[in-house]
């Protein structure tokens, strides 16, 4: 059975947003996203897949089809498919989010 551990996985990067592949198949992925302050992922849209957004740590700005949203730990957020959806860390601490999309656009 795959397993990971998360945290072992988490590495941030000075330049720009960190993408860390957790597990990827057909049908979906799960990956790890780790944000500096100041770093985001700016706002777009996939027309056939839907993505979930769930706080590890930190706080994040979630921008989802035209709503934002300050959000903290423990916290999840749904952007169905189609809808313009983004990440940024407005704040002076790291951003770790736990991020699943499906169907995986990627296949």
């Amino acid at each position: 059975m795959p397993t990971i551990n998360v945290t072992d996985q988490i590495a941030f990067r000075a330049d720009k947003l960190n993408k860390v592949s957790l597990f990827e198949v057909p049908q979906f992925f799960v990956d790890v996203y780790c944000l500096e302050p100041g770093q985001e992922q700016k706002p777009h849209a996939h027309a056939d897949a839907a993505k979930v957004y769930y706080v590890l740590e930190g706080e994040g700005v979630f921008l989802v089809d035209g709503e934002e949203r300050k959000l903290g730990a423990g916290n999840a957020v749904l952007s169905e498919a189609g809808d313009p959806h983004g990440v940024r860390n407005d704040s002076t601490e790291r951003l770790t989010l736990l991020v699943m999309m499906a169907p995986n656009p990627n296949h």
